[in-house]
């Protein structure tokens, strides 16, 4: 689905450069407004993406309604890159985005078989392990230490006590497994310990960095 770890690693994987390459070659630019889909769950995958401007928020919808945020991707990371046939999660811009997009077909003939199935198989890797790192998350963290972590990776990516949030907390719950109401019940707790706050509802800061890590871990 992504060379990339938008919230679950601070480490950002680097494309493979046959992908990158082909990209940059042969890909074309598209402007997504605000929650508008570029694909939806089930679809055929016969496109590879690349975030340029905005954030990009995937996720599938159970047949009993219920919702769940699989990532978050951010200019630089690739998604769509998917081990099958069909996409397994839809994707949706979270706010005014653009995207290179490229045909799958014009990579293949790009980079070539072998190379690009290399840069697919190491995709699929990096994938793995932020899913096995999501199951842990979920499986064994409390609401308190989630939410701790979330707010720690993207610290962590943009390497700074300052980061904006680009999902709401609905987007926030969906993707930790959470109420709405827990999340902002969490959130709460930890501006009323110091550790974050929150000049605005979409932009914090962490105030005592030692234990927010320590909760994240």
């Amino acid at each position: 689905m992504t060379l990339a770890y938008p919230l679950d690693d601070p480490r950002a994987a680097r494309p493979a450069s046959a992908l990158s390459d082909a990209f940059d070659r042969h890909g074309v630019r598209m402007a997504y407004a605000r929650n508008e889909e570029i694909y939806a769950q089930d679809d055929a995958v016969e496109l590879l993406y690349r975030v340029v401007r905005g954030v990009v928020r995937t996720s599938r919808v159970t047949a009993d309604g219920r919702r769940q945020v699989g990532a978050f991707y951010y200019p630089g990371d690739l998604f769509g890159l998917e081990p099958g046939p069909d996409h397994r999660f839809g994707a949706e811009a979270l706010d005014d985005c653009e995207i290179l997009v490229v045909r799958r077909s014009a990579v293949r003939a790009a980079a070539g078989d072998a190379e690009l199935d290399r840069a697919i198989l190491e995709a699929q890797r990096l994938e793995m392990e932020r899913l096995q790192d999501h199951v842990v998350m979920l499986g064994r963290k409390s609401a308190r230490e989630r939410v701790a972590s979330f707010l720690m990776s993207i610290a962590q990516r943009g390497g700074d006590d300052h980061a904006d949030l680009a999902m709401g907390r609905q987007d926030m719950a969906d993707y930790l497994g959470l109420t709405i109401e827990t999340v902002s019940r969490m959130l709460t707790q930890l501006q009323g310990e110091a550790i974050v706050a929150f000049p605005s509802s979409r932009r914090f800061e962490i105030r005592k960095w030692t234990a927010l890590e320590a909760l994240a871990a």
